[in-house]
């Protein structure tokens, strides 16, 4: 399955007229039908394909269909399906992951096969927008042979516009942009039964509070009351999170069905990999920044912080010059995230990095930032380990308080062991177990002064590693608000280490003696 779109915006009407028909060309081409197949043989194909979704959605839409649905997918369209009278839908999923094209094929099936008498608004940021969208809705009516040869004609003369149509049995579909007003969409006496919001909210409009909150109470007051709430309906809401207030968010607060599938899983695996394979996910993540991939891939909008705006590079100390060095590694874990784990919003990743200290100021010799897997994150520990070498004594911390436990003896352990045994030697490895203030303010009192006089340092031979991006980029934006903080919280983490560990050799250096009296002196 894949995401067809008809672009026709900002393009002259001959030349948007002759993309739809070279559109619907090619749909007739690609859905054959076999003109030698028997009345029964006919019925008894389409009793088989409507049992199955999945197997309908095949046979019908060759043209989408080039790779097998995901499984989440699969089980979403399967709890609208088995809704009973209503069903409130907020559909989260990332750029490749087919949210607006899966919706269509539900929504014709409810149609086709469930039987609804369908009386549609498709609601988007503009009517030509809202108008491209419900265009693959009115070419597959219009154009798929194989609709046609099993649902009949659906095409009804003198009701058949881009914006607005109706089939020949009475069903009813309307684009509407945001702002316009929906009321009096009846179809004789049936009113609205679905409503789909697609692409209804932009980057713009969720930098205005104002018309974020004006948008929002049109969709309260003037969309959604359009349906008849004695009767059967839904409401599709398909947009990514992008932004910590938008659209997206609001509607999840609602909905009873609440979506969010990121590109990559939990264990940063591809969510679809019969579609997207994972070279094609670290290409487009080369690509672009940490914060549009994060946007636009992941559900985590990142917004600029106003805590460190600048970061500082430099030129690190040889390792053989330093005393020691820190590794500190923060596998996220912790039970505030299970909540996100259950609703598939895995945001947090984790961090590794290594610290060091030299007049003054910290180093960030080397980082490893990523949402990964368990066995990766200890991979990085030993990696961190191999880059020392005997250069200097390696002190290695992994963040273990009361939220995490008992994660660290339970999971990292093991597989910390297991490690060592395929390397030949164990890393020693010592569990933080402070009890730590909350992150933002952590990272904000400690960090951000050493920020700001010039005495953190990344290193500048790191500066085009991708995991050192990501550790910069996660500190421009943090702010009281962000989600994306697991890089300089790991950071904060070695700098109190390190910081323990000089007080302690301070201390030892400054002893007091009472002065033995000479009575030569006056």
């Amino acid at each position: 399955m894949s995401t067809v779109k008809i672009v026709t915006a900002n393009k002259s009407n001959k030349q948007a007229l002759d993309e739809w028909e070279a559109f619907l060309f090619a749909l007739r081409n690609s859905t054959p039908v076999d003109v030698n197949e028997t009345k029964a043989d006919k019925v008894k194909r389409m009793q088989r394909l409507e049992k199955d979704f999945e197997e309908w959605v095949k046979y019908y839409f060759p043209k989408y269909c080039f790779a097998p649905a995901a499984d989440f997918q699969k089980k979403s369209s399967q709890r609208i399906f088995k809704a009973v009278k209503r069903f409130y839908q907020r559909r989260a999923w990332a750029r490749g992951l087919s949210k607006t094209t899966r919706r269509m094929m539900e929504v014709l099936y409810l149609m086709f096969v469930k039987k609804l008498r369908i009386n549609a608004l498709l609601v988007s940021k503009s009517n030509d927008n809202a108008q491209r969208l419900l265009g693959s809705y009115k070419a597959n009516l219009e154009a798929n042979n194989r609709f046609i040869n099993d649902y009949g004609v659906q095409e009804k003369a003198g009701s058949w516009e881009s914006g607005e149509f109706t089939t020949r049995d009475g069903c009813t579909f309307r684009a509407v942009g945001a702002g316009q007003n929906p009321r009096g969409a009846k179809n004789e006496e049936l009113r609205i039964n679905v409503l789909i919001f697609d692409d209804i909210d932009d980057d713009e409009v969720c930098r205005n509070t104002d018309r974020l909150n004006a948008l929002w109470e049109w969709i309260e007051q003037a969309v959604i009351p359009c349906v008849d709430i004695s009767n059967p309906y839904y409401i599709f809401v398909d947009n990514n999170i992008i932004a910590e207030d938008s659209v997206a968010v609001r509607a999840g607060a609602l909905a009873d069905d609440v979506e969010t599938v990121n590109i990559r899983d939990e264990f940063g695996k591809s969510t679809w990999a019969a579609k997207n394979s994972e070279e094609d996910i670290d290409y487009i993540e080369s690509k672009i920044s940490y914060e549009s991939f994060q946007k636009e891939y992941f559900n985590n909008p990142i917004a600029a912080g106003k805590i460190f705006k600048e970061i500082t590079y430099g030129k690190c100390p040889a390792l053989k010059d330093l005393p020691f060095v820190v590794a500190y590694a923060d596998p996220s874990p912790s039970n505030r995230d299970k909540p996100a784990l259950k609703a598939k919003q895995q945001n947090s990743c984790k961090a590794v990095i290594l610290l060091g200290y030299h007049n003054l100021k910290f180093y960030i010799y080397k980082a490893f930032v990523d949402i990964t897997t368990n066995a990766t994150f200890i991979d990085w520990l030993y990696a961190i380990r191999n880059h020392v070498g005997g250069n200097t004594q390696l002190y290695s911390y992994v963040e273990n308080n009361t939220l995490q436990n008992p994660f660290y003896e339970q999971v990292l352990l093991p597989l910390i062991h297991a490690k060592g045994k395929e390397c030949g030697n164990v890393l020693g490895i010592t569990p933080d177990t402070r009890d730590k203030p909350d992150k933002y303010f952590r990272i904000e009192g400690t960090l951000e002064p050493l920020n700001r006089m010039g005495l953190l340092v990344f290193n500048i031979d790191e500066k085009d590693d991708v995991h050192m991006k990501r550790l910069e980029a996660q500190f421009k934006s943090v702010s009281a608000n962000s989600k994306t903080m697991d890089g300089p919280d790991a950071v904060e983490g070695g700098v109190f280490i390190v910081q323990q560990k000089i007080n302690a050799v301070t201390a030892d250096s400054i002893f007091w003696q009472r002065r033995t009296p000479n009575n030569k002196r006056f």
